[in-house]
């Protein structure tokens, strides 16, 4: 493998920021737009579950058609960088059209936010995907792709704290007591700044070493290969976990905060110790190039299982001490995660290449559909388990319904954790370490 370095510091960052651009996006998605549907739209909880569902299968259909397009394009950008330039602009504005609340009936409101959902779903694949496709295309130099990864995660990891923070108090003083006005115009100033830094990532980067004249395969040829790559599978598996665990404790902790504590003013304070995910993504250069990327993930996912043991004694004893420490101890495991996925994706392209597969915006997609699977999923339990146990919007919760809001801030994600050690130590690294020599 070419050992030379062959992007710049401007191009790196340029890279970078394109899942910054993204995250503006897709944390208020994660973390708020539950709460948005069911508290501030005004749709039952059952109903924002089902719409959470079939969104999350349209989008894992999404997934491989963008990753299948991406394979067929051949333009004078290249296969991936002409997607930031064609989608930024329609990502930004469904953005927007997500957060419109207009004056129609029930069955009208619904309609709009599964038109608008989905499309935003559609146009957030398009965008996203290719940060990830494009990684193995900008250098062959392994050290390289890993500090581009992490320059991706550190971006991406800091605009999801700086939105899981400043969301809540950007709403009250936009709005001015009307949440409805305080989230669309949080939104509005959110999509102008995504679509800048998405347009500035396609002006910036470079396609150096994708094959535009590599014939098609045809999907048959392609899966019978893909099954002999068992990192690839085993990866997809981890990142279809992490999702569901962090779209079923970030919808929950405005829940927890609101309902259970009273102090919903306390939703910033905790999110802002999430900003220690920075220190596990720092760390991941160091301890990779170490003890390999396994084994740095193994460490990520331990330490984030850690922190959400204390979390959930803190929820048990009433001790926000012990919630808030949880919270920064997991939030440090989880940038160790999330730091490596797409390093480790790319890993896995490139070994699905020595099998003969020539299809990287299929293999990249393997990412969006963790995301999408997970949020789907996430969205389903949580707002699937308040319906059951009589959750009412504005009000105060039944005794069910608080057992309910713990066990998804607390308990669920702690098994999930536990879960996603265990799938991730059957990843192969032996297999990929082969084409890094």
């Amino acid at each position: 493998m070419n050992k030379n370095w062959q992007t710049a510091w401007p191009e790196r960052i340029s890279y970078g920021l394109s899942d910054a651009a993204d995250n503006l996006v897709f944390q208020m998605m994660t973390t708020y737009l539950l709460f948005f549907y069911t508290d501030v739209y005004g749709l039952s909880t059952s109903a924002a579950a089902i719409l959470f569902v079939v969104a999350r299968i349209a989008d894992v259909v999404e997934s491989l058609i963008i990753g299948v397009m991406i394979d067929h394009t051949h333009s004078r950008f290249g296969k991936s960088r002409p997607f930031f330039l064609w989608y930024a602009l329609p990502y930004a504005l469904f953005a927007v059209l997500t957060f419109v609340t207009p004056d129609f009936g029930v069955t009208g409101k619904l309609i709009w936010a599964y038109v608008t959902y989905l499309g935003l779903g559609f146009f957030y694949t398009a965008v996203n995907l290719p940060i990830t496709s494009i990684l193995p295309a900008l250098s062959q130099n392994d050290r390289e792709l890993t500090l581009l990864g992490v320059i991706r995660q550190f971006c991406g990891s800091s605009v999801q704290i700086i939105v899981a923070v400043f969301t809540l108090p950007l709403v009250a003083l936009f709005g001015q007591g009307d949440e409805k006005r305080g989230f669309l115009l949080t939104i509005v100033l959110f999509s102008v700044i995504s679509l800048v830094l998405i347009l500035n990532t396609f002006l910036q980067v470079r396609e150096r070493f994708s094959q535009p004249k590599q014939p098609h395969q045809p999907l048959r040829e392609i899966w019978a290969k893909l099954k002999q790559n068992q990192p690839w599978f085993i990866l997809s598996a981890v990142i279809l976990l992490y999702w569901l665990t962090t779209a079923i404790k970030n919808q929950t902790t405005i829940y927890y905060f609101k309902y259970l504590l009273q102090r919903e003013d306390l939703v910033p304070v905790v999110n802002g110790f999430t900003f220690a995910s920075l220190l596990g993504v720092v760390l991941i250069v160091r301890l990779a190039n170490h003890h390999g990327k396994k084994r740095t993930m193994l460490a990520g996912i331990a330490t984030a299982a850690t922190g959400q043991l204390v979390l959930g004694l803190g929820t048990s004893f009433n001790q926000l001490t012990l919630v808030f420490g949880g919270t920064l101890i997991n939030a440090i495991g989880n940038g160790l995660i999330i730091g490596l996925v797409s390093i480790m994706i790319a890993d896995t392209i490139l070994y699905g290449s020595t099998l003969g597969i020539h299809a990287d915006g299929l293999l990249a997609s393997t990412s969006d559909f963790g995301v999408n699977v997970g949020l789907g999923l996430g969205g389903l339990v949580t707002a699937g388990l308040f319906h059951l146990s009589g959750y009412v919007a504005n009000s105060s919760q039944n005794v069910a319904t608080q057992n309910m809001i713990t066990l998804n801030y607390a308990w669920l994600p702690l098994a999930l954790y536990v879960t996603m050690f265990i799938v991730l130590s059957f990843y192969d690294e032996q297999r990929i370490r082969q084409i890094e020599q």
